[in-house]
């Protein structure tokens, strides 16, 4: 079993490069699949979950070069078969389910394993089952997977309401619909920018993708879709969590490669708070902070301050000064990262699915355990920022998502290791 060993409580400085968005790329590559042709991705994150990717696609047939160094992937996929997915790698993480999107708009069929992934209370997949089916989709359960096959030649465009606001199903629409015959509107949803990421290689592809960034999506379905090159654009939450390290203990500390536009509502906390940064075109320095003042968060949908956030700050708000509360209104059982921090020594609880924090709290190392991949990386900061030694396990969860963390980290003068247990 591998840890991650922090020695905690020393104030750090340097620059550190923001990666590819994990959260696009799960998706982009599933995407590859629709152009029947080879496609280039740039900016591609060296984490687990893109590793996990590449072995199912080329166990559907496809032809995978990767450059881990220069962060490319050149995706052939004209020898992709429609073939039921191996359950063991789909359950090993969340974003499997674009499998059915991409199958379904080349293939008029999927059979895919039930998603796995970080365990944040219910996250149902109703929504993407509704848009299938909308599209003209059969739905049906083999042993443990979701078989979902057109009952046409091919699915007919429509017009889809979603329910509630879903990156998910709203990309997973958008796969399906890319291919399908007619124009299919997406009303309610999802706005976030890993949606416009995903929205542009399917038009550099060759698919009429209008309004992506807007709760209302146009797509004129196309017979053939074929290759492309596109980069991934940064990873936002990468951004915020190195953003919030740094304005607990930085003594000026550069976050590279980020773009403003995407984290406003993080920003406008940190502002809130007091800390003192410079923002540049694709920067954001990180003064020395201090003074700062405690406030309340509650997470909405994008542009709204983002779920996926909510963690990665608290080590940052036991850092300032007064009382505050954190309600997570997409994942509200979101709060596994607590009871790991009150191992340290913070004052923070759940009551009534809100955590309420007193600070300033002294953070002490301790063991703790990385329960989902953005707990996982809250107890990371908090580990940098405890007096002593943090050791976490279950780090599996953060290399899901974090690129080369500890060579990034290091370079800011934390000093944290890969141990084996």
């Amino acid at each position: 079993m591998r840890k991650i060993v922090i020695n905690g409580g020393k104030r750090i400085a340097g620059k550190v490069t923001v990666s590819g968005a994990k959260n696009s790329v799960v998706a982009l590559i599933p995407a590859t699949i629709l152009a029947n042709d080879i496609v280039t991705l740039e900016g591609v994150p060296d984490i687990s979950d893109v590793s996990s990717l590449i072995e199912i696609m080329e166990i559907m047939g496809a032809k995978v070069v990767r450059n881990v160094e220069e962060g490319s992937l050149v995706i052939d996929t004209r020898t992709v078969k429609s073939m039921p997915l191996p359950y063991g790698k789909i359950n090993s993480l969340r974003a499997s389910y674009y499998f059915n999107g991409a199958m379904l708009g080349r293939f008029g069929k999927s059979t895919v394993g039930l998603p796995g992934g970080c365990d944040l209370g219910p996250r149902p997949i109703d929504l993407h089952i509704k848009a299938f089916e909308a599209l003209g989709a059969e739905m049906s359960f083999l042993e443990s997977a979701m078989h979902l096959e057109t009952k046409n030649e091919k699915l007919q465009g429509t017009t889809i309401y979603m329910d509630m606001v879903s990156v998910g199903a709203t990309i997973n629409t958008m796969l399906a619909a890319s291919t399908a015959s007619g124009i299919t509107v997406i009303e309610n949803a999802a706005r976030e920018p890993e949606i416009i990421d995903v929205a542009t290689l399917l038009n550099n592809m060759g698919a009429r993708v209008r309004g992506a960034g807007t709760d209302v999506i146009r797509i004129q379905g196309k017979s053939q879709l074929h290759g492309a090159r596109h980069t991934v654009i940064p990873d936002r939450i990468e951004a915020g969590t190195y953003l919030a390290l740094a304005a607990a203990i930085g003594d000026g500390v550069v976050i590279d490669n980020v773009i403003f536009e995407h984290l406003e509502s993080f920003i406008a906390k940190l502002e809130e708070m007091g800390v003192r940064m410079t923002i540049r075109e694709d920067s954001i320095e990180i003064h020395k902070s201090e003074h700062l003042k405690a406030v309340n968060i509650k997470t909405v949908p994008y542009p709204g301050f983002a779920t996926d956030l909510q963690q990665p700050i608290t080590p940052l708000l036991l850092h300032a000064n007064g009382r505050g509360w954190i309600m997570d209104t997409i994942y509200e059982k979101r709060v596994n990262h607590v009871s790991e921090m009150a191992r340290m020594g913070a004052k923070i609880s759940v009551i009534n699915d809100r955590i309420v924090y007193e600070a300033p709290s002294t953070l002490i190392g301790a063991p703790v355990k990385a329960t989902d991949l953005r707990a996982g990386a809250s107890l990371v900061v908090a580990g940098a920022i405890a007096k002593g030694t943090t050791t976490i396990s279950n780090i599996e969860f953060i290399l899901r998502g974090y690129e080369h963390i500890i060579e990034k980290m290091t370079n800011l003068g934390i000093d944290i290791k890969i141990i084996e247990s």
